[in-house]
């Protein structure tokens, strides 16, 4: 089947043929023709299967015959989770309407500046492309009409989910016409996604070409352990100095250690750049653009590159930190193998993470093969149970100080030595060979009830401590509070010892208020007068 069968217009087809799309994928051969038709659709294919022309090229087919003089107005909107993918769907734009020069395509993201955006938007717009944030500023603002939309397209619908935008979304899509068409593509189908789908879509249908738990057949998966960052780096570095490697990207979990490994790769001689979400647009579009003219063989990312990113040349992918979540997973190794290339991914982990690696085996219901690689095996195996995730901090068991994360069993102390436990013998036993309580031999000792003495102890007396044995008990100059109180020497006194009157020798003294007090009389009895407050001339007189 050819693009020309599935109705596309030609001027659409000339622009594929000359940018090297010979066929349609299996995606694009059925999701096109149901929205040439204008259903609304909910799809979910595999990344990296085509899916940003299986939205747009219907969607831009029916701008073919529109007229360029209309009133403004956005014609086309599609949102996007992340800025990178905002940017690559908008490229494909461009080469896909290539033949049609009057068309305009926008992108409005988060990290630019608003001028360049406002200038922008002040003029006609028949493609917008953006992400939510930035989209509902402009919209709250009155610098966007959104009446005019005929084609909605929310792409990686459920990302855009997990990142909290939901309450964006539904803004905007008010701001929308209900004779629009709907198109949203995602992952999964169900959950929030389907509830959503419901609130925004008439009568949609459902497309699943390939679900994201297919098995990547033209990935190689490798599962590497490593027992400290010391052995993880040098596995790291032996992958990206592979005399086959063309570009590699390296996921980690933190926007901070992708600064940090970024940084030693490019010590150690590799062209590495770092790629985060606190990089503003201009950094980011600038890093990608030299991943893509071949200027950076390593990329160091966050999971923010792991949707968007579109780059044939990347044959590894080393997932140097496990992801958060398994489905994140498949977006990170789907950046290589693209467009039916092979490649390879790889996944170092500690001993300790074995469960999050068993999480990602249920969710891609596929094993990861353990690979060993010569000179650089790990010192130890996982042992029993050591997979279960424990409390406390990056520092080990409890986060005590001393333990290695990952590292050989035994205690590292302060002087930076490490007791070496070759084999645990009847002093080191680890906690599967420790009897429980209540299993440990109890030899010949006597059956002992509760409240019976122990063997060799006689019946246990209660002595009270505070009592009026005080002064025998109480050793010798110990101080006053020790000693009985008639003992004390005479002309000494602590505190508390002042002598009180006898009872019914107090005297009372009347309490008087402040104005009921006695004023100074003068010699006749009379009331004094105040003098006179004196002038600051009257002392300079005097002076």
């Amino acid at each position: 089947m050819s693009f020309i069968e599935l109705g596309l217009a030609p001027a659409i087809v000339g622009a594929l043929t000359e940018a090297g799309f010979a066929e349609p994928t299996p995606v694009q051969a059925r999701a096109i023709p149901l929205a040439l038709a204008g259903h609304d659709l909910m799809v979910s294919s595999q990344t990296g299967s085509g899916k940003t022309a299986a939205f747009m090229l219907p969607a831009l087919n029916k701008q073919v015959e529109a007229s360029p003089l209309r009133s403004p107005g956005v014609r086309v909107l599609v949102l996007t989770p992340t800025r990178e993918l905002a940017q690559q769907v908008s490229d494909a734009t461009r080469v896909y309407g290539k033949a049609l020069s009057w068309l305009r395509t926008t992108t409005v993201v988060g990290g630019m500046p608003y001028g360049a955006q406002l200038k922008a938007l002040s003029r006609r717009v028949d493609v917008l492309v953006a992400t939510p944030g930035r989209l509902l500023d402009h919209v709250q603002s009155g610098k966007v009409n959104l009446s005019e939309v005929e084609v909605l397209v929310l792409d990686e619908a459920d990302r855009m989910l997990d990142m909290g935008f939901i309450d964006d979304i539904e803004a905007i899509v008010a701001r929308t016409p209900a004779t629009r068409q709907t198109l949203l593509f995602s992952a999964t189908l169900d959950g929030s996604v389907a509830r959503m789908a419901a609130k925004m879509m008439r009568e949609p249908q459902r497309i699943e070409i390939a679900s994201q738990k297919e098995k990547h057949a033209n990935i190689t998966q490798s599962l590497l352990y490593a027992d400290d960052m010391e052995h993880k780096m040098r596995l790291l570095d032996h992958l990206l100095r592979d005399v086959n490697i063309q570009q590699a990207i390296v996921f980690t979990s933190t926007k901070r250690a992708a600064d940090e490994l970024a940084d030693t790769l490019a010590d150690q001689g590799f062209a590495a750049e770092a790629l985060h979400g606190d990089m503003n647009q201009r950094q980011r579009t600038r890093t990608l653009g030299n991943m893509q003219r071949g200027r950076v063989q390593v990329l160091v990312a966050t999971d923010v590159a792991a949707r968007g990113i579109d780059v044939q040349g990347i044959s590894h992918v080393v997932n140097f930190d496990l992801p958060m979540q398994a489905e994140d997973y498949v977006h990170r190794i789907g950046r290589t193998g693209r467009a039916g290339r092979d490649g390879l991914a790889f996944t170092l982990a500690a001993h300790g993470e074995r469960h999050k690696v068993r999480s990602i085996e249920r969710y891609t219901d596929q094993s990861i093969p353990v690979q060993v690689i010569p000179g650089l095996e790990p010192q130890r195996a996982p042992r029993p149970g050591s997979d279960r995730p424990r409390r406390g901090g990056p520092g080990g068991p409890g986060g005590k100080p001393g333990w290695r994360q990952g590292g050989r069993s035994g205690y590292q102390g302060r002087d930076g030595g490490q007791r070496q436990h070759e084999g645990r013998g009847q002093f080191e036993r680890s906690r599967d060979e420790r009897p429980a309580f209540g299993d440990r031999p109890r030899g010949d000792r006597p059956e002992r009830r509760h409240g019976e003495p122990a063997q060799g102890q006689g019946e246990r007396r209660y002595e009270p401590r505070f009592q009026d044995d005080r002064r025998e008990r109480s050793p010798e100059g110990q101080g006053y509070a020790a000693r009985p109180r008639g003992d004390r020497p005479q002309g000494e006194r602590t505190w508390g010892d002042r002598p009180q009157r006898p009872e019914g020798d107090r005297r009372e003294r009347p309490v008087q208020a402040w104005a009921d007090r006695p004023r100074a009389a003068g010699p006749e009895g009379e009331r004094r007068e105040a003098a006179p407050a004196r002038r600051f001339d009257s002392r300079r007189r005097a002076a």
